[in-house]
């Protein structure tokens, strides 16, 4: 039976005199195919490029090495991956928590975080909470949901239909956009609102000082 005992496997590709093979299938530096070379003649053609031969795919026979700049290559691959994890979206559940006999003024302030919550592209849980008496109508929940969620059916639409839950009624509101197209929108008004500052601070300097224009005089007679 085969065991692997201590050590690390390495996930980097082998370079130049770590390469172990008779012979490679060649890519040049900007794709082209040079065709089946020995590996010594590959080695010389990346000394007179002043790159690097890097296996790009050792499971071919024969591997396939290409010359390029090993050094740049890995910089671009990880500024590439440091702005895909940026970029990443995540969805979130946000919870937003009413009573059936809500006042229009709470009314509106929570109906305000949940349009917030839509336009950044997060999902919203709503829940009716009953207490006493009022779980015995269960139909003040209901219309209130479907109040809300024809407030801001523009921004969102009813993923989970209300449902009763113990003493509570859930549903839950979806966005209509992405969390990726809302991060693009926020960027881009943030960016908008950064120029425009900016542009009032250059009008404030390119501003001309105002200087007190000598009066004229009056000749005595």
């Amino acid at each position: 039976m085969w065991c692997y005992l201590g050590g690390s496997i390495s996930a980097e590709p082998r370079i130049n005199d770590r390469i172990r093979v008779p012979e490679v299938r060649l890519v040049g530096p900007s794709g082209e195919q040079v065709g089946i070379v020995p590996l010594a003649k590959a080695l010389e053609l990346a000394q007179e490029y002043d790159l690097d031969l890097v296996e790009v795919a050792a499971n071919a026979r024969p591997p396939v090495c290409k010359l390029m700049d090993y050094g740049k290559f890995k910089y671009e691959s990880a500024m590439k991956a440091r702005e895909a994890r940026k970029n990443q979206a995540h969805t979130v559940i946000k919870e937003m928590k009413l009573r059936p006999k809500i006042d229009p003024h709470d009314y509106d302030t929570k109906k305000g975080h949940v349009v917030r919550f839509l336009k950044q592209g997060d999902k919203v849980k709503i829940t009716i909470m009953f207490r006493g008496r009022e779980q015995s109508r269960p139909e003040l929940g209901f219309r209130l949901l479907q109040r809300l969620a024809a407030d801001v059916e523009d921004l969102g639409f009813i993923e989970s239909n209300p449902k009763q839950d113990g003493r509570n009624m859930i549903m839950v509101l979806g966005p209509h956009k992405k969390k990726t197209e809302a991060m693009a929108e926020a960027r881009e008004a943030q960016a908008a609102r950064k120029a425009e500052r900016q542009g009032s601070a250059d009008q404030g300097h390119d501003a001309p000082a105002e200087t007190d224009a000598p009066a004229d005089t009056p000749s005595e007679a």
